[in-house]
């Protein structure tokens, strides 16, 4: 199965691609950055089982993009993601021919099972239980923290702030530069540090935000509003 995947967020975009080739290494995965650049994938392959385009990427002018994808490869199966939708984008997707919705608050084992469904052939949206209509998808609501990807915990507050992991100030500023997705040279250039310190720093953020490796770390941080999502 062959997909492609739209999003300008790199830490997002890696740690899911990473996700779906573990859990079935037979997806072929192509990612793009921007709106632009996917369809410019399409025009030059376009035999693609499912395309995922982030709803606030460049390039999408809200829903223009999405219309013409659909419009241009009405053969072509194509979805929406986002970390931050209301129940209208959502809805207006679906009326433009949206085979599924993908908040990005959902867990990476769920968003794969979703992805499978969508490729057997369902339409994937899920729902908001209170309100019977579509699930919307806000980063940083501690009213959704059972829907967060990257494994977070059905009860952290995904308000809480720096100070309540007790990271130092060196600490707080190397995260920054981690979801930012520069490397450790790059950190370490920056901030003037050796980059062995560098190391030591990303260590102890993943210890204090529970995060299995730096790319972990960083979906955490931003998911949780410790850092600003790009």
């Amino acid at each position: 199965m062959k997909l492609l995947i739209a999003d300008d967020h790199t830490l997002f975009r890696d740690a899911l691609v990473q996700y779906i080739k573990r859990a079935n290494s037979a997806f072929e995965v192509t990612v793009t950055k921007d709106f632009h650049e996917a369809y410019e994938e399409m025009q030059k392959d376009n035999t693609y089982d499912l395309v995922m385009l982030d709803l606030r990427m460049p390039g999408m002018d809200g829903m223009n993009g999405f219309e013409k994808m659909r419009h241009e490869f009405p053969d072509t199966k194509v979805s929406l993601m986002s970390g931050v939708a209301e129940p209208e984008d959502v809805d207006a997707a679906v009326k433009l021919g949206a085979c599924a919705y993908f908040p990005k608050t959902m867990s990476g084992k769920t968003l794969v099972q979703a992805i499978q469904r969508v490729l057997c052939g369902e339409v994937y949206l899920p729902m908001d239980k209170n309100s019977g209509k579509s699930m919307p998808s806000y980063y940083a609501d501690n009213r959704r923290t059972n829907f967060s990807y990257g494994g977070l915990s059905n009860t952290q507050n995904s308000a809480q702030n720096a100070d309540g992991f007790q990271l130092t100030p060196r600490e707080k500023d190397v995260l920054l530069y981690l979801a930012q997705g520069s490397s450790n040279k790059e950190i370490a250039d920056a901030l003037g540090l050796q980059v062995v310190t560098v190391k030591l720093h990303v260590r102890g953020i993943c210890r204090k935000l529970d995060a299995n490796n730096r790319t972990q770390a960083a979906l955490k941080a931003t998911q949780m509003g410790l850092v600003a999502s790009s």
